[in-house]
C-alpha cells in the first residue's frame, strides 16, 4: 500500500473530534488548509503510525489535527513559502499558522503597529 493512498483521520482539536477517515491526492502539511464537510481547517499537526511487520516498519495510519479557520486575505511569499500577512513587516511571525505578534488577528493594511525591516 502507498502512503499516499491511506486513509488519513483527520481531528479536530478543540473540542476534539474526529472527523473521519478521508482519502487525499496531495499530502497536507502543517500551515496548509484544507476544505472538509464545507468547512475550513488550518492542518497544525501531522503524525505517522507504524508497525513492524517482517522485521521492517510500514506505515500504517495518518492523522491529521486541525483547527477551524478561516483562509487569510493576506499572504506573502517568503523563501518559497506562502506565510501570512505582510512579510515586510518587522512584526511579522513569517507563519503559516500566526500572523504577528501584535496583531494577531489582522489585519496589515493600516495596522498602527506596523514597521519596516
Amino acid at each position: 500500500m502507498e502512503p499516499d493512498s491511506l486513509p488519513t483521520e483527520v481531528i479536530v482539536t478543540h473540542p476534539r473530534k474526529s472527523l473521519g477517515n478521508v482519502s487525499f491526492d496531495w499530502m497536507p502539511q502543517p500551515g496548509h488548509y484544507l476544505d472538509l464537510k464545507g468547512q475550513t481547517y488550518t492542518v497544525l499537526e501531522r503524525r505517522h503510525r507504524y508497525h513492524l511487520k517482517s522485521g521492517r516498519y510500514r506505515l500504517s495510519k495518518i492523522s491529521l489535527y486541525v483547527k477551524s479557520a478561516e483562509r487569510p486575505d493576506e499572504k506573502s511569499l517568503v523563501n518559497g513559502h506562502w506565510v501570512i500577512g505582510d512579510a515586510s513587516c518587522r512584526f511579522n511571525a513569517r507563519s503559516e499558522l500566526v500572523r504577528c505578534a501584535v496583531n494577531p488577528a489582522g489585519p496589515c493594511e493600516n495596522c498602527r503597529f506596523y514597521e519596516s525591516e
